[in-house]
């Protein structure tokens, strides 16, 4: 087992005043040579966004995108028609493919929307663009991980699907003792504490840290205090 732990205090920062965001990995006007990419695992961006401010129309191309909102409502407009909000327990996905223009914009005009934008490497480029949505009941399954994304080609209907060999897990957990296993062996694991405290591999994680954990199939997570938990398995190349 090899593990890698990514503390919150060393992420990128960038205050916009409408926007206060924190980088895992280069992005923007941060650039960090050791933290490009964790395996297709480009960009994790945990935003926080002033009420009516948000993202105007802007181009992305051959990358699968996925948004996860913490608090608040997201409205979200796009070039192929779709218009919608989602919130806290909606997940949203995006298949860039051949080109997409989109919006995000905080929904709200008087409370902070606070979410995480994640960019994944797509292992099929040039597709039709798509955009999908889909709300989870995390309470309702607490103490287990929920499935919220996983390949096309390997999912059973409950989940977003995209274009790369990823699976994408949220759980709520209280006090106590979790694993997690890969559903291919050859992949590596990204894990993002929204919230919480726990430990693994001897490692206490608290909220924000990350966890990259390789050479590895199955791993024991200790919850130390109710935690929130973001797994992203993921190719390694």
């Amino acid at each position: 087992m090899s593990t890698q732990l990514f503390k919150a205090s060393e992420r990128g920062t960038a205050n916009f005043g409408w926007l206060n965001a924190n980088y895992s990995f280069s992005f923007a006007n941060y650039f960090n040579p050791q933290r490009i990419q964790f395996g297709m695992l480009r960009v994790l961006n945990d935003d926080t966004i002033a009420p009516g401010m948000g993202f105007g129309m802007h181009p992305h191309e051959n990358m699968e995108i996925i948004t996860i909102p913490l608090e608040g409502a997201l409205k979200h407009i796009d070039s192929m028609g779709n218009e919608g909000t989602i919130t806290y327990g909606e997940v949203q996905v995006m298949s860039a493919g051949t080109g997409v223009q989109h919006s995000e914009v905080n929904a709200s005009s008087s409370e902070y929307l606070k979410l995480l934008q994640i960019w994944i490497f797509p292992d099929t480029e040039k597709v039709t663009p798509r955009y999908d949505q889909k709300a989870f009941d995390l309470e309702k399954n607490i103490n287990s991980f929920v499935n919220i994304v996983s390949p096309k080609d390997s999912n059973d209907g409950n989940a977003l699907w995209v274009h790369q060999k990823t699976f994408f897990n949220l759980g709520v957990f209280e006090t106590g003792k979790t694993s997690y296993k890969n559903n291919f062996t050859d992949n590596s694991v990204y894990l993002f504490l929204i919230e919480g405290k726990i430990l693994i591999d001897n490692q206490i994680l608290s909220s924000k840290d990350a966890i990259g954990v390789t050479n590895l199939n199955e791993f024991e997570i200790e919850v130390l205090e109710k935690a929130k938990i973001l797994i992203i398995e993921i190719p390694t190349k």
